[in-house]
């Protein structure tokens, strides 16, 4: 504020210098001869002392302008923060994504074989049928939400050369090696590698995100303004309350085999069993029940995808049924020792009559 004021004080000067040097010309041709007899004896020049008819003008300076300065500065710099994602693939997964990242201001482009543009309107969604006018927009991030099974397919058939050099292609499939291996030899080198699994969906995540968590790795992300985008990506789903995991892509694929796939198993053999709710259901069965009901909710190809694509599935299938085998095992060798001392106490009680 003080530089305000002195500011103003200057203004006010020039306009007081100003009044006075145009005093002095109006009365030079008038007073020429005594200015001139009068400089030449004392050197000096002597204003008459009458007020000069002109007016003084007053500019005024806006105190506020040096915060408009720091106000603009904020908004650039909040416009700066803000992302323009593309998804690819906006089905059931794409639309539940694509409400959050929308709620936090971050410009949303989508596109995808079905024709989704009157729910885009209404989410505040570009939608573009044409894969080359998805790309011509130059998202900062390529956000891939398609099935397992299709995902090789779509990314072969994106325009890469429309594109920005150095956009951030990140997937959210639920593995996670068969995507960075993908991505590393379709994508070229300058494009940017973020493979993400968030371990909830649109039932889970319905009401709130937080504390679920978001496994995340950095496959090939670059230094400075690069890094900064792909953490900018991720605050999406911080600023949500996830809890933020970092992990390689081999060792979610190891875990998720023992816990994802093994859950879908399981619930897809009970939902074979065609299980119903009874009156006097235990907390148990309905913890089944809502299994089979949450498992059976996802597509088959979703199932096939985590066993196709994750190289433990295999081992951990094995390892149920070897599971099941010993359990059965376990069950009919009890049943067979109960039968034989039955048959053979009734045996030794007759001998001994």
């Amino acid at each position: 504020m003080e530089a305000v004021r002195l500011q103003g004080a200057r203004v006010l000067r020039d306009a007081q210098g100003g009044d006075a040097r145009a005093l002095l010309g109006s009365r030079g041709s008038s007073s020429s001869s005594s200015s001139s007899s009068s400089s030449s004896t004392s050197g000096r020049v002597r204003l008459p002392l009458r007020r000069s008819k002109s007016r003084l003008s007053v500019v005024a300076l806006d105190a506020a302008q040096p915060f408009d300065y720091e106000s603009r500065r904020m908004e650039q710099m909040h416009k700066e923060s803000k992302l323009k994602v593309g998804i690819v693939g906006f089905g059931n997964f794409g639309q539940f994504l694509a409400q959050r990242i929308v709620k936090q201001g971050h410009a949303v482009l989508a596109h995808s074989r079905s024709d989704y543009s009157s729910l885009c309107d209404e989410m505040g969604v570009s939608f573009f049928r044409d894969v080359d006018d998805f790309c011509e927009e130059h998202p900062d991030v390529v956000l891939l939400s398609t099935s397992i099974l299709s995902t090789e397919a779509v990314l072969r058939s994106l325009p890469l050369q429309r594109l920005k050099r150095s956009t951030l292609f990140v997937d959210v499939l639920s593995v996670k090696e068969f995507p960075k291996t993908l991505f590393q030899q379709v994508l070229p080198a300058e494009f940017d590698i973020l493979c993400t699994h968030p371990m909830f969906g649109p039932e889970s995540g319905r009401g709130s995100w937080n504390s679920l968590p978001l496994v995340y790795d950095k496959v090939r992300v670059g230094s400075g303004v690069r890094d900064e985008r792909c953490q900018r990506f991720l605050e999406i789903f911080e600023r949500e309350g996830c809890r933020m995991v970092e992990m390689s892509c081999a060792e979610h694929d190891r875990f998720a085999a023992s816990s994802q796939f093994i859950t879908h198993t399981v619930g897809r053999m009970l939902g074979k069993l065609e299980l119903e709710s009874t009156p006097i259901n235990t907390k148990g069965y309905e913890t089944l029940l809502d299994l089979v009901q949450n498992t059976q909710g996802d597509s088959f190809d979703l199932y096939y995808g985590l066993f196709m694509y994750n190289i433990n599935a295999t081992e951990e299938l094995e390892r149920l049924e070897l599971a099941f085998d010993a359990l059965k095992k376990q069950l009919f060798g009890k049943l067979h020792n109960v039968l034989r001392k039955q048959l053979f106490d009734v045996g030794s009680a007759a001998t001994n009559h």
